[in-house]
C-alpha cells in the first residue's frame, strides 16, 4: 500500500484572496431590483387602500339601498320601480306588484 503524500490531519489552505466586495456593475444591478419591489410594495399597498376605502363606500351604499327599499315597501307597498323612469310596477288590479 502507498503512503500518504499529505498528512491526514493538515488543512487545505486556500491560496486564492476573497473578494471584498462585489463589482459595481452587480452593486448597480442589486439596488436597482431592491428598489424597484420596494416601489411596487408601495403602489400594492397604495392599492389595497384604494380597495378597502372602495368597498366602505359599497357597504355604505348597499345600507342605503336597504333602507330604500324598506321605505318603498312602507310608502307605496312595493319595492318594485323602474329604476329608469321612476314607475311603480303595480299589479293589474292597482295593488303594488309583491314579489318576494
Amino acid at each position: 500500500m502507498a503512503k500518504r503524500k499529505t498528512p491526514k490531519g493538515d488543512k487545505v489552505v486556500d491560496l486564492k484572496p476573497k473578494a471584498e466586495k462585489i463589482t459595481e456593475e452587480q452593486l448597480q444591478e442589486l439596488q436597482k431590483s431592491i428598489s424597484t419591489i420596494q416601489q411596487i410594495r408601495d403602489k400594492v399597498g397604495g392599492i389595497e387602500a384604494q380597495k378597502h376605502d372602495l368597498l366602505h363606500q359599497y357597504n355604505v351604499l348597499q345600507d342605503n339601498l336597504i333602507k330604500l327599499r324598506a321605505e318603498f315597501e312602507k310608502d307605496y307597498g312595493t319595492f318594485d320601480i323602474d329604476v329608469r323612469t321612476g314607475l311603480i310596477n303595480y299589479d293589474k288590479d292597482g295593488e303594488a306588484d309583491k314579489k318576494d
